[in-house]
């Protein structure tokens, strides 16, 4: 073919022709040029030389075949990454939908405390018996605090409660009490009605709500020492008044009731829905072996 394209004038070849021929020559030359070297021990035999149109077939053969072999890897690399993505994808959901519920949840929770009843206040410290027990004046020992009365497996807690820090009055807790059947004058509140309490005044358990708010306010003083103060509270009659003031008001509760119980007797101190107030002292005079109690309410008028 290429000896027929050689004899042919050159006016009647083609340009295909014509770069065929070329590429021949060119190869010819090269083969030339290479067996000189050969000859002369410049250039060592090796593998055979293959026309240029065959080394970039092969070059062309070689890199569709390592294209082929790295596809695969490929694919598989960008499926791990769309897998990893959509996992991602997935946890985040899953963590704003987890916390959209506990924000749902919180939300029912608030809601429900805030249509359900109010909570009764109830005493921060539980009593084992009614305050301002002590034993009579006239007794052999004089009056003293009356642990007789503690049944004596209790003895250790009411010792143990005795020690608790009492509160810091605040401009809402009762400052004075006043009880015009009673009195002349007015009587100060304390906070606690233990024994050193009491020998200042008359003392609101520690616990109790402020005049005026739901709950059982329990006002305790003694009846035959350190001022008696609470030394007629059987003369009180239903509808006599009892004033409790505070730094900015003063609120008056009206009696409905009186009830002689034994000291440990606690059930009077149960906490109410409405604003109540007891008042509790030993009875009977100097014999102080019971306590007496007067309950009121809070005058709603």
């Amino acid at each position: 073919m290429s000896m027929a394209i050689e004899r042919r004038p050159a006016g009647d070849l083609s340009v295909r022709d014509l770069e065929s021929l070329l590429a021949r020559k060119r190869v010819e030359a090269r083969r030339a040029r290479l067996e000189q070297f050969r000859a002369s021990g410049r250039a060592l035999r090796a593998q055979p030389v293959f026309d240029e149109p065959e080394g970039e077939a092969r070059g062309a053969t070689e890199a569709a075949a390592e294209s082929a072999s790295v596809a695969p890897r490929r694919v598989a690399l960008n499926r791990l990454l769309l897998m990893v993505e959509v996992g991602a994808v997935v946890g985040l959901a899953l963590i704003v939908w987890n916390g959209l519920g506990a924000l749902r949840e919180l939300n029912q929770e608030v809601a429900a405390a805030l249509e359900g009843p109010t909570p009764l206040p109830t005493a921060l410290i539980s009593a084992v018996v009614l305050p301002s027990g002590h034993t009579s004046p006239t007794s052999p020992g004089g009056a003293r605090p009356n642990d007789e009365e503690i049944p004596a497996n209790l003895r250790p807690l009411v010792q143990s409660l005795s020690n608790v820090a009492l509160p810091t009055p605040g401009p809402e807790q009762a400052s004075s009490i006043f009880v015009p059947a009673l009195w002349s004058s007015s009587a100060p509140v304390v906070q606690g009605d233990g024994w050193e309490q009491l020998k200042k005044g008359v003392g609101q358990h520690v616990g109790s709500p402020n005049p005026g708010e739901p709950g059982t306010i329990m006002l305790s003083a003694h009846n035959d020492i350190f001022g008696e103060l609470f030394r007629d509270l059987d003369r009180l009659k239903t509808g006599d008044e009892i004033r409790l003031t505070t730094a900015t008001r003063e609120f008056v509760y009206r009696v409905i009731g009186t009830s002689i119980v034994e000291p440990t007797d606690v059930s009077v101190m149960a906490p109410s829905t409405r604003p109540t107030l007891i008042l509790v002292s030993c009875y009977p005079y100097l014999v102080d072996d019971q306590r007496i109690v007067v309950f009121a309410e809070l005058d709603a008028g």
